[in-house]
C-alpha cells in the first residue's frame, strides 16, 4: 500500500501579501468573490454598496447590502491587531448609517475587544448583530496564499430570540397561532440546514421566512398561508414558495423576467405564477395545499418547500445577476 505524501500548511505573514491596508487590503476584500468568502463564514451574502464610505469627518472602510432583507452592513478592517480606535469607529458608522449588522475583521483580537463585541450583542436588540473575525494566509508547498476567515466574536441566536419571545410576551404579542408558526420555522430551519446549502433567516412569529438569492430587491420566501390561491378564499391553507421582486425596479425587473417567461417556466416542475402589483412589490410562485397546524404534516411540507426553495434558487439566481 503507497501512503499519501502530505505537505505542511505554512502561514504567511499578513503584510506580505497586502503591503498597506487602504490600499491593498480593503479593495482585496472588496471584491465580490472575497465578499462572497466572508459573506460563507458570516451565513450572509453581501452586495458592495461602496468603499470609504463617508460618516462624518469619517469614512467606513466597505459599506454592503445584506441581500436577505436590503439593510446595511459595514465592514471595518485591520491587518493588524484590534484597537479602542477601531472599536469606536464601527460604532460611530452603526449610528451614522443605521447598519444592522456590524463587522470587524483583523489580524487578531484582543481579549478586551472579544469582550466588548459579547458585550453588544448580549446587550442589543435582535436587529442588530456584530462580528468579529480574524483574518489567516496561508500556503500548502509552493502554492498561491489562500485566506481564511475564522469567526471569535457573534451574535447568540439563541439568546435573542430567547429576548424576542420574553419581549413579545411582556406585550401579550404572541398568539398560539404565532407560536405555532414560530415552532414550525425552527423546525423546517434545522432540516434545510441538515438537508441543503440553503440560508434562512432566523425564526419568527409570522406565516414566512425568507432566503437570499445573491442580490438585493430580490429573496425567495417559503410561505404558510390560510388564504388558498386557487379557491381565491380561506379554509383550504396552502404553502408557497415564492421569488419577490420589492425594489423601486421591481416592475421593471419583473417585465424582464417575463420576457423569458417560458424559458423560465420549462425549469420549474410546478406552474407558476405570475403576480405583478400595482405597488413596487411583484413575485412569481408555486404553490399547494397544505395545512402547517398539522403537525402530522411537517415533514412533508418541509420536503415540498425546500425542493422549490432549491429549484428557484438554481433557475432564478443567475438570470436576475444580469437583469
Amino acid at each position: 500500500m503507497t501512503l499519501p505524501s502530505l505537505s505542511d500548511l505554512v502561514p504567511v505573514p499578513l503584510r506580505d501579501v497586502w503591503a498597506d491596508e487602504a490600499a491593498f487590503f480593503t479593495p482585496w476584500l472588496a471584491k465580490s468573490e472575497n465578499l462572497k468568502r466572508l459573506g460563507d463564514a458570516l451565513g450572509l451574502e453581501l452586495e458592495l454598496e461602496d468603499e470609504e464610505v463617508a460618516v462624518g469627518p469619517f469614512s467606513a472602510d466597505i459599506l454592503c447590502k445584506d441581500t436577505a432583507d436590503g439593510s446595511w452592513v459595514v465592514i471595518e478592517n485591520q491587518i493588524e491587531k484590534t484597537d479602542h480606535r477601531h472599536l469606536g469607529q464601527i460604532l460611530t458608522y452603526a449610528a451614522g448609517l443605521g447598519a444592522k449588522t456590524l463587522v470587524w475583521v483583523a489580524a487578531k483580537f484582543t481579549d478586551e475587544h472579544r469582550a466588548a463585541l459579547d458585550w453588544l450583542n448580549e446587550h442589543t436588540n435582535e436587529e442588530i448583530s456584530f462580528f468579529a473575525l480574524e483574518i489567516e494566509v496561508w500556503r500548502i508547498g509552493n502554492s498561491s496564499p489562500a485566506p481564511k476567515f475564522n469567526i471569535v466574536s457573534k451574535p447568540n441566536d439563541w439568546a435573542k430570540t430567547v429576548k424576542m419571545q420574553a419581549s413579545a410576551s411582556s406585550e401579550n404579542r404572541i398568539t398560539e397561532h404565532k407560536q405555532l408558526q414560530f415552532e414550525f420555522w425552527t423546525e423546517f430551519k434545522k432540516y434545510v440546514e441538515d438537508h441543503s446549502k440553503i440560508k434562512l433567516q432566523k425564526p419568527r412569529y409570522q406565516h414566512w421566512t425568507i432566503s437570499t438569492i445573491g442580490r438585493s430587491g430580490f429573496h425567495l420566501s417559503a410561505i404558510t398561508s390560510a388564504w388558498n390561491t386557487i379557491t381565491g378564499s380561506f379554509g383550504i391553507p396552502e404553502v408557497r414558495v415564492e421569488l419577490t421582486l420589492n425594489s423601486r425596479s421591481a416592475k421593471d425587473q419583473f417585465s424582464a423576467l417575463e420576457a423569458s417567461k417560458d424559458e423560465i417556466q420549462s425549469k420549474i416542475t410546478l406552474p407558476l405564477t405570475w403576480h405583478k402589483t400595482e405597488a413596487n412589490s411583484c413575485k412569481i410562485f408555486v404553490r399547494r395545499d397544505g395545512n402547517f397546524t398539522d403537525g402530522t404534516k411537517w415533514k412533508e411540507l418541509f420536503e415540498w418547500l425546500l425542493k422549490y426553495l432549491e429549484e428557484f434558487n438554481a433557475v432564478f439566481r443567475p438570470i436576475i445577476q444580469n437583469i
